[in-house]
């Protein structure tokens, strides 16, 4: 169980992204410690990338996001195939001019990278992840091409070559929170981090879940393309909590309210 978030701001918004990227991480913290990540445009449309191990304290005090910034993705990790030990496997994933996150497992990654004869982005990366991004740098970004992978799925990404999108997506079991303003779109796995960056930045979200089987394209905040797709619901899993690092959100919440107190 994983945790991810992010953003798309229109270049109107009066939203300080950093705050907004601390708030979003802040909320996701008690879904996995064993690494932490940030990804965000930079100016001529490339995708900066910044990963840790542990958990989202690792990271809340180094988040920098530049106020040309319109488009973040975060993730806190709690692994289940690929080490965190080796950087790659860890989220952000970056294959080929994409780049992204997920919450789920992926129990079918090698046989779909071989059907397609697709070769891992490095040969020591594991992680099942990066099947998602391979198919969506090949097929460009055509959401259908997720019903070929077998396992549960919330998951968010950039493409190089679209430098104004940010894609969404959902299969089965795990929950993807949007919530919208007229100049932003915020998304997480949790409806509470969605309420502490109402609450810190002084917006008011129209909150809804998206729906299974769904993957929209968003630019400047706004929902510019929503495409179903068919998911594969012959996987089974055991259930189980998505708290996985309590003491982790009790200590991040703790150090973002200090953060959130002294930006006021």
């Amino acid at each position: 169980m994983c945790g991810i978030a992010g953003y798309s701001l229109s270049r109107e918004s009066t939203v300080e992204r950093t705050l907004a990227a601390q708030a979003l991480l802040a909320g996701i913290s008690e879904r996995g410690a064993d690494a932490v990540g940030l990804a965000h445009r930079t100016g001529d449309g490339t995708v900066a990338v910044t990963k840790l191990r542990g958990g989202a304290s690792a990271l809340l005090d180094e988040i920098s996001i530049p106020r040309e910034a319109t488009q973040a993705l975060l993730h806190v990790r709690d692994h289940t195939k690929g080490t965190p030990a080796i950087e790659l496997n860890n989220h952000p994933i970056r294959h080929g001019r994409v780049v992204g996150v997920h919450n789920g497992v992926i129990e079918n990654d090698d046989t779909v990278l071989a059907s397609h004869g697709i070769e891992r982005a490095a040969p020591e990366m594991t992680v099942d992840s990066e099947a998602i991004f391979a198919l969506m740098e090949l097929r460009e970004n055509d959401g259908r091409a997720l019903r070929e992978l077998r396992g549960t799925m919330a998951t968010a990404w950039f493409d190089e070559r679209r430098p104004e999108s940010l894609f969404l997506a959902r299969g089965i079991s795990r929950p993807l929170w949007v919530g919208r303003t007229s100049t932003e779109l915020f998304f997480a796995s949790t409806r509470r981090a969605l309420a502490i960056v109402e609450a810190v930045v002084k917006v008011r979200f129209d909150t809804r879940m998206v729906k299974e089987g769904r993957q929209l394209e968003v630019v400047a905040g706004r929902v510019t393309r929503s495409r179903r797709f068919r998911p594969d619901r012959s996987y089974r899993e055991e259930i189980v909590s998505p708290v996985h690092s309590p003491h982790e959100a009790v200590s991040c919440l703790a150090h973002f309210a200090k953060i959130a107190a002294s930006s006021a």
